[in-house]
Parts: structure tokens; sequence; C-alpha cells
């Protein structure tokens, strides 16, 4: 597990600063997070903490098969090239003596891995926090990434981060609160989004259930940040795969469809697959700054 000194994590219940109770005495347990007002959070068995507090989120968490099959894919390396290409995007941008990364909506984690093993190659010194909805997932990412503070909480709810206190937001495939980012973000901060576009999967869309890419939906992100954001850049990254039928079932499984769809069923329907089905990912990869004058 992580150490916390370096992060401004706030209480989700009352919003005082947290600290770890190594900190905070011997008469408090280790491996937990409390504020001065007594509320402590024990770390989970695997590592993450559990930050959904009084009625917990209305938002339905991704489940454990959910989450099992979106790392059994991602751990098969066909997104890596995304991955590499958002630590490209993040990596030059940070601070060397001290950043602070906040991934919300981490999910497995794999793609925090390659950006903190790039921060790590270019010698920059970061602390990482991980957020996500869903604690199967977060049970993963803490094994994948145990130097990071993972965080099981919803992203509709204020962060229980600091203002000012993070200096590059990453948003993979998730939920998005621009005033929430804008207010943790530290002047100047970036926040980099990554989407699906209009094609993405369509080869295999139809047949597996999958959802697909409402027109016009990058115009809308854009127009959602403008608020608190301006762009910076816009990179398209396009994935060729060649995938086997039971990758196919996990690249269904493991995304929003995953909720309504019956896994056996769905193996079922697409025994007749190829051993190889063509198919191309296609990705956009929008990276905003801060706007405005520092608070």
């Amino acid at each position: 597990m992580p150490s916390t000194p370096d992060l401004a994590l706030r209480c989700p219940v009352c919003r005082s600063p947290l600290s770890s109770a190594a900190d905070a005495g011997p008469a408090v347990p280790g491996k937990a997070l409390v504020c001065a007002a007594g509320h402590s959070f024990d770390a989970a068995k695997q590592g993450y903490f559990n930050f959904l507090v009084g009625k917990g989120t209305a938002f339905e968490a991704d489940t454990a098969e959910m989450v099992a099959a979106r790392f059994s894919f991602l751990d098969s390396g066909h997104y890596r090239p995304l991955a590499d290409a958002v630590a490209a995007a993040v990596v030059p941008s940070l601070p060397r003596d001290a950043a602070t990364i906040l991934d919300s909506g981490t999910g497995t984690g794999h793609y925090l891995r390659v950006l903190l093993d790039a921060a790590a190659a270019s010698t920059a010194r970061v602390t990482a926090i991980g957020l996500d909805i869903s604690k199967f997932a977060l049970r993963r990412a803490a094994r994948l990434n145990p130097e990071a503070t993972n965080l099981v909480c919803d992203v509709w709810q204020p962060l229980p981060v600091a203002d000012d206190a993070v200096d590059v937001i990453t948003v993979i495939f998730a939920p998005r609160n621009p005033p929430e980012f804008a207010r943790v973000l530290r002047p100047g901060g970036l926040l980099v989004v990554v989407t699906p576009r209009t094609g993405h999967l369509a080869a295999i869309a139809g047949q597996t259930g999958m959802l697909g890419i409402e027109e016009g939906k990058d115009g809308r992100l854009v127009d959602a940040m403008s608020g608190q954001f301006s762009v910076e850049s816009i990179h398209d990254v396009d994935l060729p795969l060649v995938l086997a039928p039971h990758e196919v079932v996990d690249l269904a499984y493991m995304g929003p469809a995953g909720h309504h769809l019956d896994r056996t069923a769905l193996a079922a329907r697409l025994t007749g697959l190829p051993p190889g089905t063509t198919v191309e990912a296609r990705f956009r990869l929008t990276v905003f700054r801060l706007a405005g004058p520092p608070r």
C-alpha cells in the first residue's frame, strides 16, 4: 500500500484533510486514512480504500465478471498502443521535481500502469490516485499499481481531493465531471480524455450487442468542457486488431453493454466466428488545459 503524505486527500464525509493512521498516533490501527473529525477508512486487504459513504451511489458499477473480461483483454496487449499514446501526451508535461496524476475511472489500472512506467523512465517523480466506482475493478488496479492510492468513489460526487492538488487528470472511457476536475487541477493543469470515435469496432458491434457510437459525440465533449477547459490538442489513434473468438466475447462484455449481456449466451451466439476476426478500434485522444487565470 502506498504512503500518502504527498497526496492532498479529503474526507468524503466532512471534507477535512486525510492523513495516514500512522501519523495520527497509536490509538488508530495501521492501514487506514483518518481525518481530524475521527472519520476513518480502512484499506481493504487488496490495498484500496472504499470512499462510498452514506447511500453509496445510484450508478451501476461494473461487475466482477465484466472486470475479469476487461483485465483479460487489456492484459493481452491489444490496446497497449493507446496506453502508450496517453503516456506520450502526459509525461512531457509533468513537473520534474514532483507531480500528481489523477486517473479518474482507472478500471483495472492498465493505462495508469503504462503511464507510471513511462514517467519513471523519464525520471519524473510521480504520485498517483486511481478512482473507480467498482470495487471489483479497484481490487485489480491496487494489485497492478500498488504505489498508487486507489479509491472507490463516485466521480459525480465531490472528489476526495483538495483544490489545486493535481497536475494531470486522465479519463479513459469514463464519465467526466468538469467542475470537479477544474477544482482539483492546478492552474495550467492538463485533462487528457480518451473516447471512442464513430466506426469503433463496427465490424463486430451488431452481432455482439455492443452500444453504437453516437454521431457528434466528439463535438459535445468539447462543448461540455468549454466552460472550464480549452482544447490543447486532438489526436486520433486507430488500431487494427485480429481477435480470437474469446477475445471478441471479452471485448463486448467488458464495456457498458456488459450490464445487459449474458456472457454464456453471447459466447454461444459467436461460436461460428473464425479463428481470427479483423476489426478496427478507433479512438480520439483530446488534451484540454485548465482555462482562465489562477484561482
